[in-house]
């Protein structure tokens, strides 16, 4: 063997970081960019406080195009998602919309995503918009694609297609004046192809039958979803057209907002944060999110989480309250109960709304009721705390 040292490798350069077609958007309203999940975005514009507060009071305008964007289509389109979330997809009927979970087969959470019905029925074969998060959108296409049977197609649209999030009390009105649409019986957890001007093929109560690509030449799909608590919906657009749409809103009153009130607005509601609130590290019964997990149908994971139901959980996800003034608790602060510390925080920071601290933590489920008195070290600094009912805010709940 040889003595001389070898060479170490020389580093990987980065990749460059991918732009959603917003991107002319974002510099024309001056927003201050980030990497995130390796996408240059929005942090804020005028600022995280003034554009949380547009959304709870008015209406705010978010860029998710980020978000993984998906299409199953074909014959054994229900049963591969169904196999491989906690959703009975092949109960869903055209039009509905689904918060569901992809799990490993411990039962833990790799990803949370929207499934989204978009074909008429009857005997076409079932198609599907599937949303994951940006981090994990190809693992969970490649997943998808691995499973597939040969009469099913999976697409990848991100770039060709744009999703706007419309967020807040005033979104519902602000899209109805701005396109003509009649929302008012598009219920939540719900979504429809509607026209992207006032005339033309699509009636003004929208349509099901949607192909991703072809019919967003003129049209939208508007979902009736979203990460905020507040009433709006996610618009999907064509890539290149992504921008006129987007200051169309704005001039009719949305006000931009970017990740940093994003993540305020879903804090407030309890809502997870993959990455952060779960990292293939936790179950959905241990994140308090049973309602969505449908045990009636096999599904990758399903064996684990029968087993933990029937064994007890140990650990639950719950909401934290900090009202020591300037006591602002941030991912990792540890939780302790009776001077010694049982857990770390998830989520945290301060509530524009309530105007204190407040945070996500998986604490033993012996602490996890409401009432219970814990403390939080922040920064070296012990400060009570009380285990409080989620979500920390209520709002009018128009949208996811």
């Amino acid at each position: 063997m040889s003595s001389v040292p070898r060479t170490p490798p020389a580093p990987a350069e980065a990749l460059p970081l991918l732009r959603t077609p917003l991107f002319p958007f974002h510099e024309a309203h001056h927003a201050h960019l980030v990497p995130f999940a390796g996408w240059e975005m929005p942090l804020y514009y005028e600022g995280i406080l003034a554009e949380h507060q547009a959304v709870r009071s008015a209406v705010g305008l978010f860029d998710v195009s980020h978000m993984g964007i998906l299409t199953v289509h074909g014959a054994s389109a229900a049963a591969l998602l169904a196999r491989r979330t906690t959703a009975d997809v092949l109960r869903l009927t055209p039009g509905r919309v689904r918060y569901t979970f992809l799990l490993n087969l411990e039962g833990q959470i790799i990803d949370d995503l929207l499934i989204t019905r978009v074909d008429r029925g009857g005997d076409e074969p079932p198609s599907y918009v599937v949303v994951p998060n940006a981090a994990t959108a190809s693992r969970v296409y490649d997943l998808l694609r691995q499973h597939r049977r040969p009469d099913t197609t999976i697409g990848r649209h991100n770039g060709r297609v744009a999703i706007l999030a419309v967020q807040g009390p005033k979104a519902p009105g602000l899209l109805e004046a701005t396109f003509g649409w009649a929302l008012g019986d598009l219920a939540v957890y719900h979504a429809r192809l509607f026209g992207a001007e006032r005339s033309g093929p699509v009636p003004r109560s929208g349509r099901l039958g949607v192909d991703l690509e072809r019919d967003l030449a003129d049209g939208i799909l508007v979902s009736r979803t979203g990460y905020t608590g507040e009433a709006g919906a996610e618009l999907f657009v064509r890539g290149d057209r992504a921008v006129e749409i987007a200051e169309r809103l704005v001039e009719a009153g949305a006000r931009p907002v970017g990740l940093g009130a994003r993540d305020t607005l879903r804090l407030e509601k309890g809502y997870l944060l993959s990455g952060q609130d779960f990292h293939e590290d936790r179950t959905p019964l241990e994140a308090a999110q049973d309602r969505f997990v449908e045990m009636g149908h096999a599904f990758v994971g399903r064996e684990s989480l029968e087993k933990q139901r029937t064994e007890g959980l140990k650990v639950r996800l719950s909401g934290i309250s900090i009202e020591t003034p300037d006591a602002i608790p941030r991912h990792g602060t540890p939780v302790l109960a009776h001077g010694e510390a049982v857990t770390t925080v998830t989520s945290g920071g301060m509530s524009p709304t309530l105007h204190h601290g407040i945070a996500l933590a998986y604490l033993p489920v012996a602490l996890a009721s409401p009432g219970t008195a814990v403390t939080v070290d922040v920064r070296g600094r012990i400060v009570p705390a009380e285990v409080v009912r989620l979500p920390f805010v209520t709002a009018p709940r128009g949208a996811g």
